[in-house]
């Protein structure tokens, strides 16, 4: 008799830090935190299905890596790419549904997805194309710039790494991303220091731009609160996602 694959996922997540995920893990039941291959994974129960969520920290590279992991690992029958992004649309909010259609990057290379989800724009759930920026994208010149010269509605960090890989695996792929920056205000500059090249939030580069810029505390508080924001609809949106993914 076959003993049953206990590492097996239904469904595989990447995602670059901690609190994209967070408001979804809130809802899994039996949450494991656990290290493999160099990156944290955490795993739980959604309504009876089995959930692997890869953090791969920011940039490229390691979300290929942490795929690769995540499906060498998990065998999932989909692999998410799943976190926060910029709006490349002005009619975009903080918390509105991005799903990719298309996925492309500044190099020319583009994966094309059958997503078979309309649109719904009043209620927040836009589908499109998503760019992969090499660099954080932090003022809004340099979105409108990239939305013309890409057609792109949304920017993250990751998502074709990520689609890379599970194309070359053979593995189911959905990108679904939270807006939590719009295109009415560039982000603090301080973001920059503060969330490093590998994706780790540095303590010491939060209170020296404190000390440097005293009114940093709100707009960073503010940057908070519009995450927090958009993590909550994600959490919501995933839910029909997986509950549709796993016939569940």
């Amino acid at each position: 008799m076959a003993q049953p694959d206990h590492a097996h996922a239904d469904i595989g997540i990447v995602s670059a830090l901690p609190i994209e995920m967070s408001a979804f893990l809130s809802r899994c039941e039996r949450v494991r935190k656990y290290s493999d291959g160099g990156f944290v994974f955490r795993g739980g129960i959604y309504d009876g299905v089995k959930i692997a969520i890869a953090e791969s920290k920011v940039g490229f590279a390691r979300a290929r890596k942490a795929t690769e992991q995540l499906i060498q690992t998990h065998t999932p029958n989909w692999i998410l790419s799943c976190g926060l992004s910029g709006a490349l649309q002005q009619e975009m909010k903080c918390g509105d549904i991005v799903v990719g259609d298309s996925l492309v990057d500044s190099h020319g290379q583009e994966i094309r997805l059958d997503i078979n989800l309309p649109a719904d724009s009043e209620n927040g759930l836009y589908v499109g194309r998503l760019l992969t920026s090499d660099e954080m994208v932090r003022t809004v010149d340099e979105k409108r710039s990239l939305a013309e010269s890409t057609q792109a509605i949304a920017v993250d960090m990751e998502s074709l790494a990520v689609a890379q890989i599970a194309k070359e695996r053979q593995t189911g792929f959905m990108a679904i991303r939270a807006i939590s920056d719009d295109m009415k205000t560039d982000l603090p500059a301080e973001i920059l220091s503060i969330i490093g090249s590998t994706g780790n939030v540095r303590i010491g580069a939060a209170i020296g731009s404190v000390w440097k810029r005293p009114g940093s505390v709100k707009d960073l508080w503010y940057l908070r609160e519009n995450a927090n924001r958009a993590t909550a609809q994600l959490a919501n949106f995933l839910d029909g996602v997986i509950k549709q993914l796993s016939g569940k």
